[in-house]
């Protein structure tokens, strides 16, 4: 797979890519959340709708999707449904998951979606299929909130997510000592040294991981979080103060 472009924005290729989640609950306050968005900030913003209150409105959760993406006026748009058992605030079963974002797809108004691997497989490659049928790329993803996997076992995540049709693959962790975070750049370069150009990213999360969110494309992630305001993981840089360092270790 080459590396992934939506609305002039590349990911896998020269600095990583900065994504802005927002993630406030009413229509009014995504919609401030995402005027007041810095002009150098984010590359790509990501739509957190399982924060959104009408998430069990599908129609209207539609409506606001495309009236978001209007406002964002031509940023990539990433959506993003996460479930409870990916440390969101999403309960929606399979079907509704998978209905949800095939909608959203079909509306045509998101650039990129998240997948998450948790779901069953049967669901996951009728939405891969589906969201590609579009021509919209999937971010395929993991989260772990208490632990950092071995290696072997972050690449075969990484490996099962290439296979199931991900355009990217993504997988957060939880670290608990600087060896943990070393594990993570370390499955990083692999995963990228294995197979050129298709592009992962990773994350350690909290405080101690903050240096793979800022270090971690020197490894070979493909994008990273940061916060404008509210964040949606722990250990999310402000996006200034992560673009001047990106800046610094990649050049602009």
């Amino acid at each position: 797979m080459p590396a992934v472009t939506v609305q002039g924005v590349t990911l896998g290729e020269g600095r990583p890519t900065i994504i802005v989640p927002l993630t406030a609950a009413t229509r009014a306050d995504l919609l401030a959340e995402a005027a007041q968005l810095p002009q150098d900030g984010p590359d790509v913003v990501e739509w957190r709708a399982d924060r959104c209150e009408i998430l069990h409105r599908p129609e209207k959760l539609l409506a606001l999707g495309a009236e978001l993406s209007r406002a964002l006026r031509g940023r990539p748009m990433l959506l993003t449904v996460r479930g409870t058992a990916e440390g969101g605030d999403g309960d929606l079963d399979d079907e509704a998951y998978a209905a949800l974002l095939l909608a959203a797809t079909e509306a045509g108004w998101p650039d990129l979606v998240d997948v998450e691997l948790s779901r069953p497989e049967g669901v996951l490659r009728r939405v891969v299929e589906g969201v590609h049928r579009h021509g919209v790329p999937v971010v395929m993803s993991h989260h772990d909130f208490s632990a950092t996997p071995p290696v072997e076992e972050l690449l075969a995540l990484v490996g099962r997510m290439r296979a199931l049709g991900a355009d990217v693959a993504k997988v957060a962790v939880m670290p608990h000592s600087p060896e943990d975070v070393l594990t993570v750049l370390t499955a990083t370069r692999r995963a990228t040294a294995d197979a050129p150009g298709e592009p992962v990213i990773t994350v350690a999360m909290g405080a101690l991981g903050v240096v793979s969110r800022l270090g971690g494309g020197v490894f070979g992630s493909a994008a990273t979080f940061a916060s404008a305001g509210t964040g949606s993981a722990p250990g999310q840089p402000p996006v200034r103060g992560l673009r001047d360092a990106l800046e610094l270790l990649h050049g602009s």
